[in-house]
């Protein structure tokens, strides 16, 4: 069972924070060859940013976010964690792609 307390949700908005830090500068290595695969890259981040942002807006109008602002703040931060947590694992995987 999830904690809804302020710590928690302070800790887990750290870790994104940390985790987004980690994938901006993956991705600012491969776009800095500009490139095709930085071209790719670039295209890839919009799309995602687009799609993360329409999914976590879906789930909001549909009540699945939750009732309360503290439940609504964790799956909303658990939502864009797993989406940047994606990333990290695909940029740190495969460096030069």
């Amino acid at each position: 069972m999830a904690r809804h307390d302020p710590w928690s949700l302070w800790f887990d908005g750290v870790g994104l924070t940390l985790d987004a830090a980690a994938v901006i500068g993956m991705r600012l290595g491969r776009l800095a060859a500009m490139d095709a695969v930085a071209m790719a890259e670039a295209q890839r981040m919009i799309a995602e940013k687009v799609m993360a942002a329409a999914a976590i807006q879906a789930k909001a109008m549909t009540g699945q976010l939750g009732r309360s602002p503290a439940v609504q703040a964790q799956r909303t931060l658990s939502h864009y964690r797993r989406e940047v947590g994606k990333n990290r694992r695909r940029l740190a995987r495969n460096p030069k792609r």
